[in-house]
């Protein structure tokens, strides 16, 4: 794929989409006053505004590239109705531009699909000016929570120029952003009235495999709705959901989750994610007899000091609780330093030298002044013999007890999420919990399935097991599973417990549940 092409998203909508497109809004009843393409590229939206929209009095396109703007005005020059201008989107005053336009206004077009990552990583100037929009703290943005489409920005900006006006957004854009736009908008008291989701097939229409829809955004004063219903198509017929805000939180489908909601209230353990260090081909390893080979074909001979049975997501998401690789862990929390594995395992430590060159060189900024080799995601968590994992990527939600293989505590990697447990008998009952169908409903009620890593740490903290185990009839079975409220916050007191429960520390409780 070009560099231009990348760097200004440019996978220009075909005509056949943009009618389907117009022809849905007329379904709708809208009556803009003016139309605006706001990255219009070859015009398509606006061919289609103009055929499906005769009361509209105006049209406007704009756009960076100037062949495009050049193509359109040539096609365009006998009509005095409709603008064409070369303008960037960043630095155009929105908000000005909007005020002086007679309502409705119908903002609609396919912005650009690219993220600032890729296009900080080209080189590109086509991006709008540093700024924390999202709101996310510094160890967010330093694992990647702060990338972002650029369609993303600029239906964020829109909103924000269009706030409190008879008028509406049709953009076309991935359904992961069209979710993060609308959060967004609902929780900064932007007043969308009514919002829906029309997925398409992204592959049939520009030959791409992401999650895409139509979002539609109608913005009204003094009406603020924080739901959005979700269609599998092009139309009005097929509603699937109606995704929302419920006491703050985003659900993915509100009639589910309120069918599983009594299980929804505290964690009664810290979920963590697994093993990050950013060198497969370097730690993670296979066995050959007794040594290990790792992902560059080395057959090496390492110490067994620092390496340790690995199950990746691909593993519990195909339920294969055998490793079949391991991985090297450096550390056993992220401040330990590293170069005493110079004298405990010096074989160790003349490999990870020969890789210095990639270890040191890791582009994440977790790893910066930190100890040489360092890991992230490790702790005394890490090296508890049992554990309860789940796979982030798939869509079979399943849990499995995890136990010791050759005397050693599994690792997982960072796309899986584990609770630690003391013992087999904890790992197996919690596990029997988070399987059962009223957890599994729950779960799906809450992830969003074409999103990469549709299990998240946030979903999961969200099961209160004491009401799961109650709700499932075993609230009176005697375990020590919330006796790990110490990794919950240290040294904090329970008080997620009945007046029945005997509190033996602050950092030891003992339930029945």
């Amino acid at each position: 794929m070009s560099r231009t092409r990348i760097e200004f998203g440019d996978f220009q909508t075909p005509i056949q989409l943009s009618n389907l497109v117009t022809s849905l809004l007329t379904e709708l009843s809208i009556n803009p006053h003016i139309i605006v393409e706001p990255t219009c590229g070859s015009g398509s939206f606006l061919i289609s505004g103009m055929e499906s929209f005769n009361d509209a009095k105006y049209f406007y396109g704009f756009d960076i590239n100037k062949e495009y703007i050049q193509e359109l005005s040539s096609k365009f020059k006998d009509r005095k109705n409709i603008e064409i201008v070369e303008q960037d989107f960043f630095s155009f005053n929105w908000n000005g531009f909007v005020q002086n336009l007679k309502k409705p206004i119908l903002c609609i077009g396919n912005p650009p699909w690219v993220t600032n990552a890729v296009l900080s990583a080209i080189g590109s100037k086509n991006l709008p000016e540093k700024s924390n929009f999202q709101g996310l703290s510094g160890l967010s943005a330093k694992t990647g929570k702060s990338n972002f489409d650029i369609s993303e920005w600029i239906l964020i900006k829109l909103s924000e120029a269009l706030n409190k006006s008879d008028s509406y957004i049709a953009m076309l854009c991935k359904t992961s952003t069209a979710r993060k736009v609308l959060v967004h908008n609902w929780r900064n008291n932007i007043e969308v009235d009514d919002s829906k989701l029309f997925l398409f097939d992204s592959k049939k229409y520009f030959n791409i495999s992401a999650g895409a829809c139509l979002l539609y955004m109608s913005f009204k004063p003094n009406h603020f709705e924080k739901k959005a219903d979700i269609y599998s198509d092009l139309n009005l017929q097929n509603r699937i959901a109606t995704m929302g805000i419920i006491n703050n939180e985003l659900v993915a489908d509100i009639d589910s989750y309120k069918r599983a909601s009594a299980i929804d209230g505290l964690q009664y353990y810290t979920w963590r994610s697994g093993i990050k260090h950013d060198a497969a081909k370097v730690m993670e390893l296979e066995r050959v007899d007794d040594t290990y080979r790792n992902g560059f074909g080395e057959i090496i001979d390492l110490e067994d000091t620092y390496v340790y049975p690995l199950l990746k997501s691909s593993d519990l998401g195909n339920n294969r609780l055998k490793p079949r690789k391991y991985v090297i862990v450096t550390q056993k929390n992220m401040k330990e330093p590293t170069n005493t594995i110079n004298k405990k395992a010096p074989k160790t430590w003349e490999y990870l030298n020969r890789y210095s060159n990639i270890l040191l060189n890791r582009k994440s900024s977790i790893y910066k002044n930190r100890p040489q080799f360092c890991i992230f995601g490790i702790g005394d968590y890490a090296f508890s013999h049992w554990k309860v994992a789940i796979s982030g990527l798939y869509k079979n939600i399943r849990f499995n007890a995890i136990g010791p293989y050759e005397s050693k505590p599994i690792m997982l990697d960072d796309t899986c999420y584990f609770i630690s447990c003391k013992n087999e008998k904890e790992a197996v009952f919690i596990s029997q919990l988070l399987n059962s169908q009223i957890s599994i409903d729950f779960i799906h009620s809450l992830v969003f399935f074409d999103a990469k890593r549709p299990v998240t740490i946030d979903v999961l903290k969200r099961i209160d097991l004491r009401k799961l185990a109650t709700k499932l009839g075993v609230g009176k079975k005697d375990t020590n599973c919330l006796k790990q409220s110490k990794y919950i916050s240290n040294g904090q007191m329970c008080l997620v417990f009945g007046k029945n429960d005997r509190i033996t520390s602050n950092s030891e409780c003992v339930a029945s549940i």
